[in-house]
């Protein structure tokens, strides 16, 4: 099998917000039209695009690109939870890594409903017993992170004062005001650890990248180093293995630390060799567990990497620059590869205030209900 190189050309975001003068397709295309201005083409003369949403209906790629006559090439539409533009970036880039493609588009979008992520994944009876994604289940997950791996209430506030600091600086993120320890932990309790600042927001948004087998010209060489979607075992009700799956006498590892491992392997790079990451912060719990599992740190040592400022600003690791998911909101089909526009913005040195010091090599991390998680390592030539 041929494995040829696979460069990010063109990267393209809308805002995440609300926006109810737009519509879903407004807001894909948005996004297209700034990734192909990005790479410096006249129209996206792509092989095949992949179009990444969870609740924008049948067929909502094709509508994307029939508004603008941009068909032909096959269109694919990809669901994963929250992972579905990792998953929709991973089959683009194998593409392009057969030499069956030489250029795919990858967009994802979203207008998400207001209130907790409702999903058709569970019966009704489980939303009824609170054993739904959000926000009963992101609770008992930071409970078990408190017995088992040292967090407190203080460090999970710190994690929202930290990302909110962060996306201050980003102009398209939702929430762009810093907030205290105080005003977090004050903030209405939703569902005992969390308070209502600690839960990132669903909302509207939508980004896109362009894949090549060639680099862009008059710009740094991105190359996709390494993307990977694993998916969980059976295990505890309490780990990234789907709740109610059933629990085993060992429980296997995550989604999450499979993938981050693959990854590793594929591209060549270790996590010691990052220099920026961004990755799945759906509550602030989420955020520390995600750490852990990626091998930031080790397993039990999450809340000793919080409170001594690991994945801050200034530290070897600075972590969610923009903002995460904890100041952006989440869309779910946009977000992972709104991860990927930052990090192709810090790798080109353009990320303005958010900027971080001859970036090199970065990792984007999602995790979708299902389990999915996706891993995408990004290098610099």
């Amino acid at each position: 099998m041929s494995d040829h190189p696979v460069y990010l050309t063109g990267v393209g975001i809308h805002p995440f917000g609300r926006f109810p003068d737009l519509d879903v397709t407004q807001l894909g295309l948005a996004a297209i039209r700034s990734a192909v201005e990005d790479s410096g083409l006249e129209r996206p003369d792509f092989d095949a695009a992949f179009c990444a949403s969870v609740y924008s209906g049948v067929a909502a790629g094709h509508k994307v690109l029939s508004r603008v006559g941009w068909t032909g090439p096959p269109i694919m539409n990809i669901e994963a939870g929250c992972a579905s533009g990792g998953a929709a970036l991973s089959l683009g880039a194998d593409l392009i890594r057969s030499g069956r493609h030489q250029r795919v588009l990858v967009f994802g979008m979203e207008k998400m409903p207001r209130g907790m992520i409702r999903s058709s994944f569970f019966p009704g009876w489980c939303e009824e017993a609170g054993l739904t994604p959000a926000p009963a289940y992101f609770a008992l997950r930071a409970r078990r992170l408190m017995e088992h791996s040292g967090v407190t209430p203080d460090d999970l506030a710190d994690v929202v004062v930290r990302n909110r600091q962060q996306g201050a600086r980003n102009p398209f993120a939702m929430f762009r005001k810093p907030v205290t320890r105080q005003e977090v932990l004050t903030s209405r309790l939703v569902c005992a650890p969390l308070n209502l600042w600690m839960l990132c927001s669903p909302n509207e948004g939508a980004a896109a990248v362009i894949l090549s087998n060639q680099p862009a010209r008059g710009q740094p060489a991105i190359k996709v180093a390494a993307s990977v979607l694993r998916s969980h075992h059976p295990g505890s009700a309490l780990g990234e293995h789907t709740p109610l799956c059933g629990r085993i006498v060992a429980e296997p590892e995550s989604p999450t630390s499979v993938a981050s491992r693959e990854a590793c392997s594929q591209s060549g790079f270790g996590i010691k060799d990052l220099d920026v990451v961004e990755l799945q912060d759906t509550d602030a719990g989420r955020h520390i567990l995600s750490v852990e599992e990626l091998g930031i740190c080790g397993a039990g040592e999450g809340g000793a990497y919080i409170r001594n400022g690991g994945g801050s600003r200034d530290s070897d690791l600075p972590i969610n620059l923009s903002g995460g998911l904890l100041s952006k909101g989440e869309p779910l089909g946009a977000s992972a590869l709104g991860q990927i526009v930052e990090l192709a913005w810090q790798l080109r040195g353009t990320a303005g205030e958010r900027q971080v010091n001859k970036a090199r090599v970065a990792l984007a991390h999602t995790v979708g209900r299902g389990a999915n998680a996706s891993v995408v390592i990004l290098a610099r030539d």
